[in-house]
C-alpha cells in the first residue's frame, strides 16, 4: 500500500458546544503529533533473571502537537487563538488526516505555546504548541467543517 499525501491535513478547534462544531485553522503548513509517550516502572528485584532489569507499563502521556502556519492577525481562526491561551480549562482539537475516510486525532488540549516570526526577508509565520490532556482518540469524522 503507497504512503499518504500531506497536503490537505488539517487543525480543527472545537466551538465547546453540545454537540461540538469543529472550525477549521486557515493556513496550516506542518503539524506534528500528538507525540504520545508511555513511562515504564521498574520492577528489577534481587531474582531477576540473569540479571536483566525488567519493566512493567506506567502511565501514559498524550504528549503535544506542534502546529506552523502562516500568521494572518485578521484571519478569524487566527484572532481566537489569543482566548484559548488565555484559558486554563482544555478544548477539543482534530487533526484530521487527508484520507478518503478522514481520520482524525481528537484531544483535549491546553495551548500551552503562541508565537509569532516576523523577518525582513519572509513571511509572518506562527507556532503555536497544544498539551493534550487525557487520551487522544483516533476516530473518523465529517468532512463538513
Amino acid at each position: 500500500m503507497p504512503g499518504l499525501n500531506a497536503l490537505g491535513s488539517q487543525l480543527r478547534r472545537g466551538d465547546g458546544e453540545d454537540p461540538e462544531g469543529f472550525t477549521v485553522l486557515a493556513n496550516v503548513t506542518s503539524i506534528t503529533g500528538p507525540e504520545m509517550e508511555r513511562e515504564t516502572v521498574d520492577v528489577t528485584s534481587h531474582d531477576s533473571p540473569g540479571g536483566w532489569m525488567e519493566f512493567v507499563g506506567g502511565l501514559k502521556d498524550g504528549g503535544e502537537v506542534e502546529i506552523e502556519f502562516n500568521y494572518d492577525p485578521s484571519e478569524p481562526t487566527h484572532a481566537v487563538l489569543q482566548e484559548d491561551f488565555d484559558a486554563a480549562r482544555p478544548r477539543t482539537y482534530q487533526v484530521v488526516f487527508p484520507d478518503p475516510d478522514q481520520h482524525a486525532w481528537q484531544f483535549q488540549a491546553i495551548l500551552t505555546n503562541l508565537s509569532a516570526e516576523m523577518p525582513h526577508d519572509d513571511k509572518i509565520e506562527g507556532e503555536m504548541t497544544l498539551k493534550v490532556t487525557g487520551k487522544p482518540e483516533l476516530t473518523t469524522v465529517n468532512g463538513d467543517a
